[in-house]
């Protein structure tokens, strides 16, 4: 039996409208099965919302009929529009499969571009703010220590898990839909003190001197964790800048189940050793040595050179300083001929990078910022013919190749960059 506050009763009868009471039933019914005795409060949610692919399977136009089967799992159709998501909860979107203004850039139609917009207002006079970002922390969705969240992004859990130190688990688009509905979640997994502990060791013996690096690090470790393992990281680096550990988190969470990691002396619950394994030591420790972190870079890039015609940056959406890099990287040069340079970041950073004279730095030279999105989430359609695909993030790597025959590279933005300007990647 789960125990429920007054409030909690209250929105079970119905109090607060039948959409959060069905999000709570289904939420006690979770909280049963996992064994849960009572419910967390959740202040902060993300959700992958409008035309997402795997609506297709409803045969429906409707969007109320659409979320009532694949989110709220039930036939009874519920009027999402005219019942609002919690107040208690803070709710944005997550990456949508279309920028947030040009759909031919990305091989989309118009009609599925305004199917898209419809579903979102839905949500949006649901009581849910639209951002359409991976990185919704760098837009100030942050979850602090002693808050719940559910996330339907995986870097997004792990880095408020790790840096932040609030408390999340990789929940289901319909777990976390409910819980942004009614404002709970089961108290269980990540949401208990106990089970935030380091298990494993990983001690960095590679290089950690920039943002590919970590990118590979989170790669690296994330391979050689074993089921079920929070990494705890040690060594002699320099603590990694947001660009850089926002990096770490994404493939660590890409190639692991893992969605929590401790930086010794770094992260928050991580201080010493003694306080990120809750004082009962590590089970194994791993050396992320050279040699790994050559073996992770050659399972991301192709080791022919060839040439290439599709470059995407921004996995995770870039900061407005990596828009920053790149602009003054590329300021003065042209992208050759036949090449597509794409940046991708949240559409607040990309005003912001218009406001700073990025974006015309950046399109003046033949690229182009692009939002809400990337090549992962827009699918086949947005790589059309290409025959070399140039990416800086490891996640994009991974995922990617599953999705074309090109040839596959994958290195820092610069080298990026310079792909983008010769049309080839050399070794």
């Amino acid at each position: 039996m789960v125990r429920l506050t007054d409030v909690e009763k209250a929105i079970l009868r119905g109090d607060n409208g039948r959409l959060q009471q069905k999000a709570l039933e289904n939420i006690i019914s979770y909280a049963e099965a996992l064994g849960a005795q009572e419910l967390c409060v959740v202040t902060k949610a993300t959700l992958g919302l409008g035309a997402q692919p795997y609506l297709n399977n409803i045969q429906s136009d409707d969007y109320n009929q659409i979320f009532s089967r694949v989110y709220m799992c039930t036939d009874e159709v519920l009027d999402i529009s005219h019942n609002k998501f919690s107040a208690e909860c803070f709710c944005m979107t997550c990456t949508e499969n279309c920028d947030t203004e040009d759909y031919e850039e990305v091989g989309l139609t118009k009609e599925y571009f305004d199917k898209n917009r419809r579903f979102l207002e839905v949500a949006r006079a649901a009581g849910v703010s639209m951002a359409s970002t991976c990185t919704p922390y760098l837009l100030g969705w942050l979850p602090l220590k002693g808050e719940h969240f559910v996330t339907t992004e995986s870097s997004n859990a792990m880095f408020c898990n790790s840096l932040l130190g609030a408390c999340g688990n990789p929940d289901g688009v319909e777990a976390a839909a409910w819980s942004a509905i009614c404002g709970r979640t089961p108290k269980w997994g990540l949401h208990c003190a106990e089970n935030r502990y380091a298990s494993h060791e990983f001690k960095i013996e590679c290089p950690a001197q920039s943002a590919i690096d970590w990118d590979v690090i989170g790669y690296t470790i994330g391979r050689l964790l074993p089921a079920g393992g929070i990494p705890v990281i040690t060594g002699d680096f320099a603590y990694p800048t947001i660009a850089e550990v926002k990096q770490l988190f994404a493939t660590i969470a890409t190639t692991s189940g893992a969605v929590m990691c401790h930086i010794l002396g770094m992260t928050p619950e991580g201080q010493t050793m003694t306080m990120a394994t809750g004082g009962h030591g590590v089970k194994e420790s791993f050396n992320v040595s050279t040699a790994e972190y050559q073996k992770s870079l050659t399972m991301l890039c192709d080791v022919t050179p060839g040439p290439v015609d599709f470059i995407s940056l921004g996995c995770p959406h870039y900061t407005l300083e990596e828009i920053r890099d790149v602009a003054n990287y590329i300021s003065g040069k042209k992208i050759k001929s036949g090449v597509r340079l794409y940046l991708w970041t949240a559409y607040p950073i990309k005003e912001m990078a218009r406001a700073s004279g990025y974006l015309d730095v950046i399109e003046d030279a033949g690229g182009r910022i692009m939002t809400s999105s990337c090549p992962i989430m827009v699918g086949q359609s947005i790589m059309k013919q290409s025959r070399g695909v140039v990416l800086d993030g490891a996640k994009q790597a991974h995922y990617i190749r599953s999705m074309t025959d090109a040839a596959v590279y994958y290195g820092d933005k610069y080298r990026c960059i310079d792909a983008a300007i010769s049309g080839k990647w050399d070794h």
